[in-house]
This record gives C-alpha cells, structure tokens and sequence, in this order.
C-alpha cells in the first residue's frame, strides 16, 4: 500500500481486504486432516482483524489451558498488534469464543507479537513477547524492538511490569519465535534469538546472528551468551531444547533444512551451526519439545513429503510429526498430521495435556488464521495404516 494514498482510499483498501479475507477464512474448514485428528478451533480473520498468529499455551492450577496469542488489525508482520487470550476448561477439546485482552500496546509501539509462556520453577508463570517499534531517524531498518519479559503470580490475572531480556539501550531487531523459551533442570532461562539488524549494519541481514540470553535468576537479570553463531547458508528463528545429557540444541530454519549446533555449558558457547538431518524444501521454522509421558523428542515442522510436493511448489506444507527416541541423532514415525494444498503450518506451539497433544499454529489462509490441533500421543507412534 502506498503511503501517499489518501486516508479514505487506505481506509476502503484496508476494509475491503479484511472483509474478503474474513469471508475467505470463515468458509475455508480445515482440509487434508489426517484420521484421528481433532480440529476444535480455527480462529479466523474478522472485520477489523486481519490475522490471528503466533500464540502460546500454559495450564493453570485451576485445570484450565490459557491460549495467549497475536491479534493483529492488519496483516504483516509489523501491523497493529495485542495480545488477547482463549481458554479450555477440558484440555482443548473446546474454546471459549471471545477474546480477553492480555496486553495492549501503548503509544509509539507499534506492535506485541510472538508469545512464550513457561511455569517457572518458583511457580510464577512468565510472559515473553517481542514489542516493536519505529526507530529514530538513521535507522536502516523500518523496526526496532525489545524483548520483554513479565511475570504473573496469581495465574494471569495481572501482569508485572516488563523486564528487558536484551537491555533497553541496546537497540536492534530480534527475532524471537512464539513458544521458544525454556528452563533447564539448573533453573537457567535460555532465550533463543535472531539478531538481524543492529546500528551501524547497513540493513537487514537475511542470514541472522544466532544467541541466546540467559538469566540464573529467575529473569531478573540477563546477559548473552559468549558464542554468537552465523551460517552462510541462512540461518534465523531459533529454538532450543535441553537434551538427557545435558547438553542443550538449538534448530534454526534454513533452506532447505534444519540447521543445528549443540552446548555443553547451559547455553554459554556453541559449537558451529552445522546442516542437520531434518530435511524441508520450503524455509519454514520447526518445533522441537520432549514428550513427558514417553521422554522422546517431539518434532513438528514441514517435510514436504506428499504427492504435490513433485509437481509444485510445496510451500509450508505438509504438517508433519515425528518421533526421536536418540535424542535428536535420528527421527521415525514421521506421519502427516494436514495435507491441505493451501495450508500454511507453521509456527507452532506445543502443549501436553494430559494424554493428549495440543498444537497452535498458522494454518490458512496463509499465516493469518491461528488454527488449535489436538490428537493423543499414542498416535504419534501408530503406523498410517494403524491409524486408518
């Protein structure tokens, strides 16, 4: 849209868009749903909100699951944005139908997105998001934002003040991807980050400088680690997971795979981000968490492994699921959990729920409706025939 159109033009554009893609989402029902999986809630674009994307889930004490995710006015990355949340009082297999406002943002902000939710172990549940805003003249970048942190001790009824995870008079912009922040056995909080653009670069760097922020208490205090890592392959939208020895490894998106890189110091220094066997032809993010009931690793992400995949571009598609019982050396059980040919899955979020798993993510169209996912475990282990 350019800028120098009217208001009243921007207005209509931006009004006629939202309807269409309103009507376009409601009518479009989740298709190319594999057996035995749940699909309890699609929330789609609506008037005056042209995309709902990038959320988080934590349980409360009270039994129920808090979804807290993007709902934007418009639909790029950096439109309007806040935070509002859904609840499930039986484990996601329904949702309440309004939204509860978490966070607004405030004046000169541009936009709150990409949330984290994680129980600490001082039993407080901690918010992270990325708050973006307008740089001052001279910035080569459209965006600047921070990283913030806030916590809530009375189970999301009131939130703290922010804390900044990367320090306030450090400018930048960083990627942190939604459900990324985790904390280890020791009680140290890793904060994966992309860092593509800070002063004095010459602009947006495509291929990220890859580190992680840590805090040894409880988030009050943050300092990044000693390694910083770069590939020339593309490299950006991190996670990390804690292995059984120990060690930590952080997956990045890249071209046509995941990249890794492994720590055997709670996050401090990194070896080299090195191409791993987790294969994708689209650049798309993965999700990597470990199943409590069985103790494998859980991975989500985009393998593009059916029939379309030959004749036309795949996209961010299939939505795939897979086992690794080796701590991440190999994967089995890859089964695709949506087939859709328009479907977007992406950025994931993941929650275990008793005996079942519970996805957020993008769907369809394109990023701009957050779609819920719900199957059990066991069938994460069932064979596609098994399974039909």
């Amino acid at each position: 849209m350019r800028l120098h159109c009217s208001a009243s033009i921007f207005a209509l554009s931006i009004a006629t868009c939202l309807v269409a893609a309103t009507a376009h989402g409601q009518q479009a029902t989740p298709q190319g749903v594999a057996p035995g999986i749940e699909k309890p809630l699609r929330i789609s674009p609506r008037p005056e909100n042209g995309r709902n994307s990038e959320g988080d889930f934590i349980q409360l004490k009270d039994g129920r699951l808090l979804l807290v995710y993007t709902k934007f006015i418009g639909t790029g990355d950096h439109a309007p944005a806040e935070l509002v949340a859904r609840h499930s009082t039986d484990g996601g297999e329904t949702w309440s139908e309004e939204d509860m406002p978490i966070l607004s943002r405030k004046s000169g902000e541009t936009n709150l997105m990409s949330v984290s939710l994680l129980r600490l172990q001082d039993d407080r549940i901690a918010l992270f998001y990325a708050l973006k805003y307008v740089g001052p003249p001279g910035t080569k970048y459209s965006q600047l934002d921070h990283i913030v942190m806030r916590t809530s001790a009375d189970e999301g009824a009131t939130w703290s003040e922010p804390t900044y995870v990367v320090p306030k008079d450090q400018p930048g912009y960083r990627v942190l991807n939604n459900d990324r922040v985790i904390q280890l056995k020791s009680g140290r909080l890793v904060v994966p980050l992309a860092v593509h653009y800070l002063p004095g670069w010459s602009g947006w760097r495509n291929s990220a400088q890859i580190v992680c922020y840590l805090s040894d208490d409880n988030g009050k205090t943050w300092r990044a680690s000693t390694s910083t890592l770069e590939s020339e392959l593309l490299a950006q939208e991190p996670g990390v997971v804690e292995l059984k020895n120990d060690e930590l490894m952080i997956f990045c998106r890249s071209r046509d795979c995941q990249l890794v890189s492994h720590s055997k110091d709670g996050g401090e220094t990194w070896s080299a981000l090195q191409r791993s066997n987790i294969a994708q032809p689209a650049t798309s993010p993965a999700s990597i968490e470990r199943i409590p009931s069985t103790g494998d690793l859980l991975l989500v992400w985009n393998n593009g492994d059916d029939p379309l995949a030959a004749v036309k571009p795949t996209g961010r598609r299939p939505f795939t699921a897979a086992i690794s019982k080796d701590e991440g050396a190999t994967w089995q059980h890859m089964r695709n959990i949506g087939t859709d040919p328009q479907g977007w899955y992406c950025y994931t979020a993941i929650e275990f729920v008793g005996d079942h798993v519970v996805l957020g993510h993008c769907e369809y169209p394109g990023l701009n409706s957050l779609q819920i996912t719900r199957f059990p475990v066991t069938w994460l282990y069932q064979s596609s025939d098994a399974a039909e």
